[in-house]
């Protein structure tokens, strides 16, 4: 976890915990490790199947490779060709879903496939399984709780599966009921945000309650963007889009706290680092 000291504004501190350094790239190997974990002893030799936008993916790609456990993945057509190339590189079978229908059309044609074909695949469905979540509850959430030494005020996190949010916020207030938990997701439902999802207008999953979290940001692409190249200019990270939006959103969070003369602790977490989205030349 690093200090964001280029964007704190007077007696808040901003932190980013940098996810890129798990094994696979990205937040997402602790949910598909919990998940896999929790799963082997009833994938009865059937290829384990779920719908990702890639960070998953690659978890479970590279977790299969270390497992000898067949892995498929029902990726929408426009994911970056970093994220394809990488999970095939593990021995990933890539199935592409419609680009246009986003992450959706990913869990709807993983759904199917299922429906189809029962006894070829394990649908470890990262939207369902609360592994997800529990992952970070014993996991990302006492590092937090413990790398700023119990000081924490508020945790902004992104929304992709919920997974990451639910489990971090769950684990915080277990240990502080005043931790403030923000979640933060596209303004927009065409966005350009990947990994996140905007709830209005999406399949809401089934481990996403959004009574536990004690408020939603709304973040522009744009502005996502926009951060994202600050973070390189400003603090040197490499830092993916969605990374950027949560940075925007723990932003607002620390300025609000200053508006009102309060201290605080914000930290928020970046899930990839940019060069999962930058195509080869």
């Amino acid at each position: 976890m690093v200090r964001l000291r280029s964007l704190e504004p007077p007696g808040v501190e901003i932190h980013a915990k940098l996810e890129w350094f798990n094994p696979g790239g990205s937040v997402k190997d602790r949910a598909a490790l919990r998940m896999v974990q929790e799963a082997v002893s009833t994938l009865r030799g059937r290829t384990l199947l779920d719908s990702t936008s890639g960070n998953t993916g690659i978890a479970y790609a590279w977790i299969g490779a270390a497992l000898h456990i067949p892995v498929a993945l029902v990726m929408p057509g426009n994911v970056s060709e970093a994220r394809k190339r990488i999970a095939r590189h593990f021995g990933a079978r890539i199935i592409f879903s419609d680009a246009l229908e986003q992450s959706d059309g990913a869990i709807r044609l993983a759904r199917k496939l299922v429906e189809d074909e029962p006894e070829k695949w394990f649908y470890i469905d990262q939207y369902s399984n609360e592994a997800n979540p529990r992952a970070h509850e014993l996991g990302t959430a006492r590092e937090i709780w413990d790398q700023t030494e119990g000081r924490v005020t508020h945790a902004v996190i992104g929304i992709g599966t919920g997974g990451t949010i639910m489990g971090t916020g769950r684990g915080l207030k277990a240990r502080n009921r005043a931790v403030k938990v923000i979640a933060v997701e596209p303004a927009e439902a065409l966005h350009g945000l990947e990994g996140l999802k905007h709830m209005p207008s999406s399949i809401v999953p089934r481990i996403y309650k959004e009574s536990e979290i004690d408020r939603k940001l709304s973040i522009a692409t744009d502005l996502g963007w926009d951060m994202a190249e600050r973070l390189i200019s400003d603090e040197g990270l490499l830092a993916g889009h969605s990374a950027g939006a949560a940075a925007v959103g723990a932003l607002q969070v620390a300025h609000e706290l200053a508006g009102r003369g309060e201290r605080g602790v914000v930290v928020t977490l970046f899930p990839d680092r940019a060069d999962r989205y930058i195509s080869p030349p």
